[in-house]
């Protein structure tokens, strides 16, 4: 693992939370915020964390398993089995990518929340991620949106990788699917490190009201 965040309030929904942010990926997205862990080692093993972790027992609810892309690290599952017995609730942040693993983890009731990167849409996927993987994506969507439990949809926005017009057709996309709830936008904050140089983004798009009945955009 790369490192640990010991408190947050902002990334479990309700909970109080660590998070534990793991190294490497199998997309290499032009906006990413964490190209040292996307790119670095690990620096912390497994048994550092769960020792941490003792410590928080009855002062965290959950802990927040993001990266790089966890779902990638053999020993993911036999971890949080781990994290579960200790009493705390699971969430996990994923591009989607490793279907076989995440159907595992939700058939085996090991995690308790999921966030899902939307990337793009296929047109623009390839360019956006440097990966082949939207179809990795498209079956953990389903695979969340049957199975009961909760997740959140997001998307990272950058006006030069996804047009207004894209992004209208990635709420159709997502309408299509019969996904419902919250789809939260994360407007591209400019002047940061990121792997590759880009433009700044425009922000209008986020004065704008995209919500549908069943979809509930939010701006954040």
């Amino acid at each position: 693992m790369f490192s640990l965040t010991p408190f947050t309030l902002l990334d479990y929904p309700h909970k109080t939370a660590c998070i534990v942010w793991f190294a490497g990926c199998n997309m290499r997205c032009l906006y990413c915020y964490n190209p040292d862990i996307v790119l670095g080692k690990g620096k912390i093993d497994f048994t550092n964390v769960l020792n941490f972790l003792k410590t928080r027992k009855g002062l965290l609810d959950g802990v927040v398993l993001s990266g790089g892309e966890c779902t990638l690290h053999q020993n993911i599952t036999d971890f949080i089995k781990e994290i579960k017995t200790m009493g705390f609730a699971v969430k996990i942040d994923t591009n989607g990518s490793n279907p076989k693993i995440l159907n595992s983890l939700i058939h085996d009731r090991l995690i308790d929340y999921v966030a899902l990167d939307f990337k793009s849409l296929p047109h623009t996927f390839k360019h956006l991620t440097q990966s082949g993987l939207f179809s990795e994506f498209e079956e953990s969507l389903s695979l969340l949106i049957e199975s009961n439990i909760p997740f959140e949809v997001r998307t990272t926005f950058h006006s030069s990788l996804i047009s207004e017009d894209d992004f209208v057709k990635m709420i159709q996309y997502l309408q299509t699917k019969n996904f419902e709830g919250n789809y939260y936008v994360q407007h591209f904050m400019n002047n940061v490190p990121t792997l590759s140089e880009l433009d700044h983004s425009n922000k209008e798009i986020q004065h704008k009201n995209f919500s549908t009945p069943k979809i509930k955009v939010i701006f954040r």
